[in-house]
């Protein structure tokens, strides 16, 4: 019986990419970013450990969603007191803070434990064009699109 692979933790290379949501489907953006976090996209992927990459997302004001969630999808949060519920539409939320639509739907897509709040840590969004990790050298990720698709 064949033994899988482990990759010792520091051979593991990290790499940065950055992303532009202009105009891309929130969901589509959201899982292939998911997956690069996760390090689906390498050969030495392995499910317990954390050999994804960083993502930097520019531009998340100008993300879009199909049909009429753009006012019907809420977003909520609970201050944890009675009553301290407050709900949003994505209009509101995207006027107000449009990281966090991103955000949120990324968290959605990694695992529900410590490996996956972990992960979440090594996306960075950014509502305009601009971010200050020129630094690490980002490369771009192309995100695939369907052409003419679900509009």
């Amino acid at each position: 019986m064949n033994k899988t692979y482990l990759p010792p933790i520091d051979t593991i290379e990290r790499n940065w990419y950055v992303v532009d949501a202009a105009d891309q489907r929130l969901g589509r953006l959201a899982s292939e970013i998911a997956m690069v976090l996760r390090g689906k996209n390498k050969p030495s992927y392995t499910p317990h450990l954390d050999t994804g990459d960083f993502v930097i997302v520019v531009n998340a004001d100008k993300v879009v969603v199909t049909g009429k969630k753009s006012s019907q999808k809420l977003y909520r949060r609970h201050s944890s007191r009675p009553g301290g519920m407050k709900t949003e539409t994505f209009n509101q939320l995207q006027a107000r803070l449009p990281e966090r639509i991103v955000e949120q739907a990324v968290k959605g897509m990694l695992p529900k434990n410590t490996l996956g709040r972990q992960l979440f840590t090594k996306l960075k969004v950014y509502a305009g064009p601009d971010h200050p990790h020129q630094a690490q050298k980002p490369e771009v990720l192309e995100i695939k699109t369907i052409p003419g698709g679900d509009k």
